[in-house]
């Protein structure tokens, strides 16, 4: 997969584009009756926006994001080593996103469980796939299993922990940090921090959060209160080898090594509060993983400690 993995994943975050914008159709495809409690207006409200996000980010795919590469005959390409595997870290957190907001969002307008899993905790691998599909069409990508797989985790994950738990007992997230490199690790020089958050995977920490009372069982630990384990990579200047240049600048010789993180993490979904303007908040922060201290363990046989680690 291209670098923009999770630029694609962010555009795509659509959340009931199974269903027509008509109400009725919407009603007949998922089985359910005003009289089930149905919030009629957060749903329509929900369909309306979210397939218009689908709508926008597919045309931007198709017509902005690879407007200037080739199509090609239908292809695939075996990226699995690529990025050490930091690019199928991010597919499985696209996929978990759009799956985690679909499915909640057809349960914050009534619908029950079995339909919203099937209509909304399905997404992330529904939305994902067409891009896979598109990559498959043009030159300098290709379909990719390896990604496939990566989306249905994402979905699976989603899914299965209201099969087994009835809630999001785990979370998964995203922490971005100042890579110390002045190149991304894909090659490009990218100057705006927010664009290095996209596209170089050296900055980049995939974390799934656990509660840490589940873990401990002692009733004193609040339930926000998460243990986390991190993943990410560094030293990376090209997909599956460091190059020695790029556009004529050298890049010194690096080592290319995998993290493996410990660190602590707030589940904002578990802080109380009556205040409907401060919970819609928190419950925003959901997918990202905020500044802790932190243990590293890398490849490299080292151990390192952070007093805050983003």
């Amino acid at each position: 997969m291209n670098p923009g993995s999770l630029i694609k994943a962010v555009i795509c975050l659509a959340g009931i584009s199974l269903c027509t914008l008509s109400p009725a159709n919407c009603q007949d495809s998922v089985g359910l009756a005003p009289s089930e409690g149905i919030n009629k207006k957060k749903l329509f409200t929900a369909i309306a926006l979210e397939s218009a996000f689908y709508a926008g980010g597919m045309s931007y795919l198709r017509f902005i994001w690879y407007k200037d590469h080739n199509r090609a005959p239908f292809h695939f390409d075996n990226d699995n080593k690529a990025y050490l595997q930091c690019d199928k870290f991010g597919h499985v957190y696209g996929a978990y996103i759009e799956s985690y907001i679909g499915y909640k969002l057809l349960r914050n307008a009534g619908v029950k469980k079995g339909p919203a899993l099937l209509y909304g905790g399905t997404l992330g691998l529904i939305l994902q796939t067409p891009i896979e599909v598109f990559d498959g069409m043009y030159d300098g990508w290709g379909f990719s299993w390896g990604d496939m797989i990566a989306n249905t985790v994402g979905t699976c994950f989603v899914i299965g922990q209201e099969l087994l738990f009835d809630d999001q007992l785990l979370k998964y997230k995203l922490s971005v940090g100042q890579s110390p490199f002045p190149l991304s690790a894909s090659g490009y020089v990218v100057e705006n921090p927010l664009a290095r958050a996209f596209l170089d995977y050296n900055s980049q920490t995939y974390w799934l959060s656990v509660p840490l009372n589940k873990i401990i069982p002692v009733s004193k630990i609040p339930s926000w209160l998460d243990l986390s384990l991190g993943y990410g990579a560094n030293g990376m200047f090209g997909k599956y080898e460091n190059e020695t240049s790029y556009n004529g600048i050298p890049i010194p010789p690096t080592e290319r090594y995998r993290q493996y993180l410990l660190s602590l993490d707030i589940d904002w979904t578990k802080i109380k509060t009556r205040s409907k303007f401060l919970k819609a908040v928190l419950n925003s922060m959901v997918f990202i993983k905020l500044p802790f201290p932190a243990i590293e363990f890398n490849s490299l046989g080292k151990i390192r400690g952070y007093w805050m680690y983003y």
